[in-house]
């Protein structure tokens, strides 16, 4: 089940996955400055921009990867080139992003970069300045350029024309965020085993679907451009997996829980019920069709398993003891295996 509410400022994840490494190589060479500038400090009007044409497709592919990497330091990238003749004149180009269209503006984790609109001679378009926070102002020559805002693994890449006197630009990243969370049984799971994955609706020609953010912890809001997602959850790293398409809609937050059936089982060889576990065990853990689901050389090794029906082989001082033993959805417990 998934609960929508509105949220226009939404919190950063905690990790990204994806580095991109952008050359800065030009024919023209700029001088540039940025700096953060309050919303309030500024005007609400917006001027018409062209969005970019089929010859941009070089950059489009890469924007998802500039969004994943929100959170980067520019000096990841090229510093600007500077020419050390005489400077033209520069100009102010202000920036500012919305969720939504008639949304408030973004204050703060946008990262903003801006690029020369022609490719090298690598077909790369090179880096020209990047800001962090929210309404910035770049200060460069008159000329077009291709700004990319990204805002988490949200984000939009448009053209724009600085003119003589400045200029201002409002992007609209038609953007939400997914905040996920699972329960087994009926009890919530707050457990570091738990994490998400989230990937493309549609699989690509590959038949694999597109990678968009992996290894998400619960409870984590994830900022997304609005679409269908397909979201796989994972409870431990055996065989407790659930997945479901959720839908992101711009400028809410949607909340969703997905429902695991499989439980968390504790391992024990013991002399006698209750008794300490045994050192120097091995554990082989079997399903009910005969497959080997799990090894582990612990003592008393701590696992999640998808509901069904179990063996548990334990190895010691040369002899194998068994169980067999039923997995119930919610119901964490200590396995028990008597060593006679």
């Amino acid at each position: 089940m998934a609960v929508v509410k509105t949220a226009f400022e939404l919190e950063p994840e905690i990790r990204h996955n994806i580095a991109v490494s952008i050359v800065s190589s030009s024919n023209q060479k700029f001088q540039f400055a940025a700096k953060t500038m309050p919303a309030s400090r500024l005007s609400q009007f917006s001027l018409p921009t062209t969005i970019i044409g089929a010859f941009l497709l070089a950059l489009i592919a890469t924007a998802t990867s500039w969004a994943q990497e929100a959170n980067s330091p520019a000096t990841n990238y090229a510093p600007p080139v500077t020419n050390s003749g005489p400077q033209s004149a520069n100009y102010e180009l202000i920036l500012e992003a919305r969720l939504i269209k008639k949304g408030q503006s973004i204050e703060k984790g946008l990262v903003w970069r801006v690029f020369d609109d022609r490719p090298d001679k690598d077909g790369k378009y090179p880096l020209i300045g990047s800001a962090k926070g929210g309404t910035v102002a770049f200060d460069l020559p008159a000329g077009t350029y291709l700004v990319h805002a990204a805002f988490g693994r949200a984000g939009a890449t448009k053209r724009v024309t600085l003119t003589r006197g400045g200029n201002r630009d409002t992007f609209v990243l038609e953007a939400g965020g997914l905040k996920l969370g699972a329960i087994a049984g009926s009890k919530k799971i707050n457990s570091e085993r738990l994490f998400f994955s989230v990937y493309s609706q549609k699989k690509e020609k590959n038949n694999k679907r597109k990678v968009i953010a992996l290894d998400i912890p619960s409870d984590t809001i994830i900022r997304l451009n609005t679409g269908t997602y397909h979201v796989v959850s994972y409870y431990g790293k055996i065989n407790a997996t659930v997945r479901a398409d959720l839908r992101v809609q711009a400028g809410e937050l949607t909340e969703a829980t997905l429902q695991h059936r499989a439980a968390q089982i504790t391992l024990k060889l013991v002399s006698q019920s209750g008794g300490e576990a045994i050192a120097n065990t091995a554990w082989t853990i079997v399903s009910g069709q005969g497959a080997v689901v799990k090894e582990s050389s612990s003592t008393f090794p701590t696992m999640v398993l998808a509901v069904g029906e179990y063996t548990a082989l334990a190895r010691n001082g040369g002899t194998v003891y068994k169980r067999e033993f039923n997995v119930v959805p919610g119901q964490n417990t200590d396995v028990e295996v008597l060593a006679n």
